[in-house]
Order: structure tokens, then C-alpha cells, then sequence
């Protein structure tokens, strides 16, 4: 059975009560917010580097980790957490840092077990390097292969590709994504990037002013925000799952439902890759069934399933095999005739569907 993480507090600025499955066989829980939102001191919390006052209650896997009076040392807890700036010790080399939790093992095994970790974590080839040579990527590859070694429990990552430069983050970020679903082990992990979310992610905790405003699979909780409030901090009304078909002219074609979404092709793909398809609310056009008088590539056949006033947009909840939202004026609306139950055609112009590789 899968551990469940049980976390109440009421400490600095978090009004937090949570209850998460940990499943290895969708081991990635994003704790997801702005900054000052109050991840990184749950997450703390958690690890058990920070003391929440009391009441407080945090358990995992019906062992309790504090009670508000108790508190389990963060050395007891079978705990790793991998830093922002990775905290390598530059004393050691790439060896001696993966092997530094494991003095309870013998040498020889503390090797083997290193080793081990160098390669999950795609990192063999620093294999006795100082870490002082290591660049930002390979020095958060090494981090991770530490974090790993001990076999933890439970592995915390706070924003763990951040201080990384931008194309190295995007390489990194699907890499990180296989390396976290072959490991299994549970892991929770704090980011404000809504692109990391969506790529490292399989559920989510949506935090806002330190409460636990939404929480459920990222594509549920981006496809549909529960609050305003949510709305605003994912950015993203439309995520859909789907699998790569064809892949030609630098397109890709996705087959989505009993439907194919065309995108531009972001590289790296394969057919048959499983892919979440993001379109932003209002790159969704609406026109009356069968008309097809515009260009751009997609064109859904759908089904009004909701009408709500948003200012001055009007929000379109629609059915299209798939849940889709769109945002249109007023006098569309009016023009179109929209109702719950009316039939229209979504069109999306290919360039307006962002492409994020998922590993399963």
C-alpha cells in the first residue's frame, strides 16, 4: 500500500491541513505556488529542519513525525532533501559526496551504493572528479545521486533546477523526470515554474498565502483551477493528455481523445510518446460547425457545456472528447448564439499548442 503524508499545521504564515497518497508508481508531488506562498517551510516542516509550533501533526506512513510536543529528529526520518544551490561539500570529490550518508555500510558497499546512485541519477561519468570542476548541471546531477544513495524514504527537492541556466534547465528537466519515476521513491517537490510543474509533476498541491487552495493530477488542477485564485497562479485553463502519431515538417500531430491536435514540434519527440498539450484560454477561437473559414490547423468539433461571465470576457466550458476552456467577448457570444448544449467548432492555431513531454 502506498504511504500517506499527513501534514496539519499553523506555523509563520501556513494554515496548511493535507493528506497526500504517496504512490511509487506516481512517485512526484508538486508543491506549487508564488513566492512566499509557504512551500519551502512546509517542506522544511516536513524534512524536519524547521519546528512548527504547536498544534502541529505530520505523519508519514502512520509513523508521527511531530505531534506539536514530539518531534522526530530529521536524521530519523529516512528523509533526503537536495537544496537549491546543490550544497556539495568541495573538500570531496563526486565519489566521497554520494557516499557521505552511508557511514552506517561498509566501505565496499558504500562504493557499490554510490555507484549505483551515479548512474540513476545520470551522473557516471564524474566519477572521481572534484566537485569544484563540476558545472551547474552536473553538480545538480551529483546532489541528486547523493540524495538517492541512502535510499530515503521520502526525497524532498526545493526548486532544484533554479539555479541553473535556461537551456540547461529545459535539458535537465524531462532527464529529471525519468530519473524520479525510475527511483520510485516518493517525492515532493517545491517550484513556482509552471513548465516544470507540468514536466515533473503527477499530482499537485496548489499553495496560495499558505493555504492549500487546490490539490489534485496536474493535468485536473491546470485544466481546472478550483478558484480564481488558482486560475491566476497555474496561468494554464487547458491541459490535455495525449500520445505523439505523426511527426512531419516540423509538426507534430497528437492524438488526443477520438481527436488530433496539430503543434509545432518542440524536437526530442517520438511517435508514441505520451505528451500533455497546453493551450492558453483565449488562443481558443470559436465558430459555428462546419464553417471552417479560418487557417490555423485545429478545428475540434465541441459542445457548450457551460456559459460564465468573467468581466468582460465571457468563460466557455466545452466538451471536445476532451474538457476545454475558452474565452471569448460578449458579442461573440451573442453572434454565436451560445447556450449550454450548442454546437461549435474550437479552432487553435498550431503555434498556440505548447508541447511538454511527459515520461510514464
Amino acid at each position: 500500500m502506498a504511504p500517506t503524508l499527513t501534514v496539519c499545521l499553523r506555523h509563520l504564515l501556513l494554515d496548511v491541513d493535507l493528506e497526500l497518497p504517496l504512490d511509487a508508481a506516481r512517485p512526484v508531488t508538486v508543491l506549487f505556488g508564488s513566492s512566499g506562498a509557504g512551500k519551502t517551510t512546509l517542506l522544511r516542516c516536513v524534512a524536519g529542519l524547521e519546528a512548527p509550533a504547536p498544534p502541529a501533526h505530520i505523519t508519514f506512513d502512520g509513523h508521527v513525525w511531530n505531534d506539536g510536543r514530539h518531534r522526530l529528529p530529521a536524521r530519523k526520518r529516512g528523509v533526503a532533501y537536495l537544496f537549491q544551490d546543490h550544497a556539495l561539500f568541495p573538500h570531496l570529490d563526486v565519489d566521497a559526496n554520494v557516499a557521505y550518508g552511508l557511514t552506517d555500510l561498509p566501505r565496499p558497499q558504500r562504493r557499490e551504493r554510490a555507484g549505483r546512485a551515479l548512474v540513476a541519477a545520470g551522473a557516471a561519468h564524474l566519477s572521481g572528479r572534484a566537485t569544484t570542476n563540476l558545472s551547474g548541471g552536473e553538480a545538480q546531477r551529483v546532489a541528486l545521486a547523493r540524495a538517492l544513495a541512502p535510499h530515503p524514504r521520502l526525497l524532498l527537492l526545493d526548486e532544484p533546477l533554479s539555479a541553473l541556466d535556461g537551456p540547461t534547465r529545459s535539458r535537465l528537466r524531462a532527464e529529471l523526470r525519468s530519473i524520479l519515476v525510475e527511483a520510485g521513491t516518493p517525492t515532493l517537490l517545491v517550484t513556482h515554474d509552471r513548465t516544470e510543474a507540468l514536466t515533473l509533476g503527477d499530482r499537485i498541491v496548489v499553495l496560495v498565502d499558505g493555504r492549500v487552495h487546490q490539490q489534485g493530477t496536474v493535468e485536473e488542477v491546470f485544466s481546472r483551477p478550483a478558484t480564481p485564485r488558482v486560475a491566476e497562479v497555474v496561468g494554464v485553463e487547458n491541459v490535455v493528455t495525449g500520445r505523439v502519431g505523426e511527426i512531419d515538417a516540423g509538426l507534430v500531430h497528437i492524438e488526443v481523445a477520438a481527436e488530433t491536435l496539430t503543434a509545432l514540434d518542440p524536437g526530442a519527440l517520438s511517435t508514441g510518446d505520451r505528451v500533455l498539450a497546453c493551450i492558453r484560454a483565449e488562443d481558443i477561437a470559436l465558430e459555428e460547425p462546419g464553417t471552417r473559414r479560418s487557417s490555423p490547423r485545429n478545428h475540434l468539433d465541441a459542445r457548450v457545456t457551460a456559459l460564465t461571465s468573467e468581466g468582460a470576457l465571457q468563460r466557455v466550458d466545452l466538451d471536445a472528447g476532451v474538457p476545454l476552456v475558452a474565452y471569448i467577448t460578449r458579442p461573440a457570444r451573442d453572434e454565436l448564439g451560445l447556450a449550454p448544449g450548442t454546437p461549435v467548432t474550437a479552432v487553435i492555431k498550431a503555434p498556440a499548442v505548447h508541447v511538454i513531454p511527459r515520461t510514464s
